[in-house]
């Protein structure tokens, strides 16, 4: 049985995002109060997580270790968990004083508790973050304890720090000298084969170079991997090249191969392949050829490092308000406002906001809407929500439902379906800004009108900090807005190509039943820490040391 595979086109090595990132959390607290009558209290942290991935109930994932006579503890049981941007994960430390090591919880004192989300804590400048720590219930206990139930019983402090190896961009540039010749009529068609020696003796294969033809001399195209899969991290780790010749008709021959390590290769190496049948049967054997290699590691930072460096992300929100929406004042209109239960549009902006908000220090969201008739009988396709185009800032998600509802009864519902000026208004911005980076989330129900004016916008858009949310509400034809996602090949029109891909739409009718909220912002944010970082490395942005 023969494995017959063909390089000559082999595509060039293609970097795979991690779905998500380790995180560390160490925790210390300050001013615990006194549950013991003669000593100090004995403090221990439990720490539980609620999300998606815990069916949205609290498990725990960790505690630390118990230190006696403690009342402002540093605790050196780390809390390891992995962290998702497009996710609310919300985190509870409860406090307990150990009486009885070994035993269960309920026979120890409890102190009290705190929450917050992960992302508040990672969002933080330096990725730090401190909580008051309160009672869950009402203290049983006399004396001076009494006055203190419902006051906080001390402090926590959080401190998150990203888990990672080695870590950078490899490039490296082979090239061959001398090689065996296998062919009979004719010189060698070399490729290499790169695998990594695991801790368990076996090997991976991590990449394949594409295929020189009839030549003894080959110089072969830049491989460019990251470290963490290229060595997992290790420099020092063993990786095999191995070189063959390809033959069309027939399994590939064995010219020779070679150990090296990602240390050695960025000194510069000078490697011999050696082909132990030919070693074993000529004495004079030296070599099948010599690869010459120089290489070097690209810096790589991720988006917890722009974090913990002061970077925000700036929420601004952009809502359709055109007549294809339907008269507000009755049931069937998506811009209805149901007592019982928000609207799509509602749904849409508490969805993406209840993430975004943990990345941005003041919660000042740019609320905008387009398509409506204003109260002086103009039209507008960038308007602000709160009636001040000068100040459409609203104060955090509740601020921006509010604007939105009380503008449903200020303006009348009009047209087109405009959405380049929006674009432009938050690229103007986001050209303007410094350590921000902005996300604009629109919510429409329609078809564009300007949608060669929309491309370009989007063109220029990509060469800023900007990313591009559309969620599409209701049953119309969104195959426009298909479009626009260029997950496939960069947007372009007439010549101009966009930089990145920076927009992702989703259609709202894909997320129906329990826990659609949840769904929806998986889906839609879950390329933004991607197109974050790619931004930043597009224009050689570093993150500072935080302050």
């Amino acid at each position: 049985f023969f494995f017959f595979f063909c390089p000559c086109f082999a595509a060039p090595f293609l970097r795979m995002d991690n779905p998500c990132s380790k995180v560390q959390l160490n925790l210390a607290a300050r001013s615990l109060i006194k549950l013991d009558t003669f000593s100090q209290s004995d403090p221990m942290v439990v720490v539980s997580l609620s999300s998606g991935h815990t069916d949205f109930r609290f498990k725990e994932i960790g505690r630390t270790e118990m230190i006696k006579d403690a009342k402002d503890p540093d605790f050196a049981t780390p809390i390891l968990l992995d962290y998702y941007f497009e996710e609310v994960q919300e985190l509870k430390f409860a406090v307990y004083d150990v009486d009885k090591p070994g035993a269960s919880l309920a026979s120890q004192d409890f102190i009290g508790e705190c929450t917050c989300t992960l992302g508040s804590v990672v969002g933080s400048l330096g990725g730090k973050k401190e909580l008051d720590i309160f009672s869950a219930q009402p203290l049983e206990a006399s004396g001076p304890d009494v006055k203190k139930a419902g006051k906080p019983r001390g402090r926590l402090l959080i401190q998150s720090e990203q888990l990672l190896g080695a870590r950078g961009i490899l490039h490296l540039q082979v090239a061959g000298r001398n090689l065996d010749k296998k062919d009979f009529f004719g010189k060698s068609d070399p490729y290499l084969q790169f695998s990594r020696l695991n801790e368990s003796g076996s090997s991976t294969v991590i990449h394949r170079t594409e295929t020189i033809k009839k030549t003894l001399n080959p110089s072969w195209s830049e491989v460019v991997v990251p470290l963490v899969q290229f060595c997992n991290g290790d420099l020092d780790r063993v990786i095999h090249i191995d070189c063959y010749d390809w033959d069309k008709n027939s399994a590939p021959d064995y010219i020779g191969g070679c150990e090296t390590t990602v240390n050695k290769l960025v000194a510069g190496a000078e490697i011999p392949l050696i082909n132990p049948t030919l070693q074993h049967k000529k004495k004079k054997y030296q070599n099948s050829g010599l690869l010459i290699c120089k290489a070097f590691v690209e810096e790589e930072f991720t988006f917890l490092d722009y974090l913990a460096a002061g970077y925000e992300i700036n929420f601004n929100v952009g809502i359709d308000f055109t007549g294809s929406n339907g008269n507000p004042t009755l049931p069937n209109s998506l811009h209805y406002i149901n007592p019982h239960a928000p609207n799509a549009y509602m749904q849409a902006i508490q969805s993406v906001g209840s993430i975004v908000q943990d990345y941005d220090t003041d919660k000042l969201f740019v609320g905008l809407g387009f398509g409506a008739k204003l109260p002086d009988g103009s039209v507008s396709h960038a308007f602000s929500l709160t009636g001040d185009q000068a100040n459409p800032y609203c104060a955090g998600v509740p601020g921006l439902i509010a604007a939105y509802q009380r503008t449903l009864h200020s303006v009348i519902l009009y047209g087109p379906t405009n959405f380049s000026p929006i674009i432009k208004h938050i690229s103007g911005v986001a050209a303007q800004a410094s350590h921000a980076y902005h996300v604009l989330l629109i919510i429409t129900d329609g078809v564009i009108t300007d949608m060669d004016h929309t491309v370009m916008a989007i063109i220029e858009a990509s060469r800023l900090p900007v990313s591009i949310i559309i969620i599409g509400v209701g049953h119309a034809d969104f195959s426009g807005m298909e479009a626009l996602d260029s997950d496939d090949k960069l947007l372009s029109l007439r010549g101009h190509v966009a930089e990145r891909d920076i927009v992702q739409f989703v259609p709202m009718s894909r997320f129906q039943g329990a826990h659609s909220d949840y769904a929806l912002a998986r889906e839609v944010l879950a390329e933004l820490p991607g197109q974050f970082v790619d931004y930043m490395k597009k224009h050689h942005i570093k993150p500072g040391p935080p302050s």
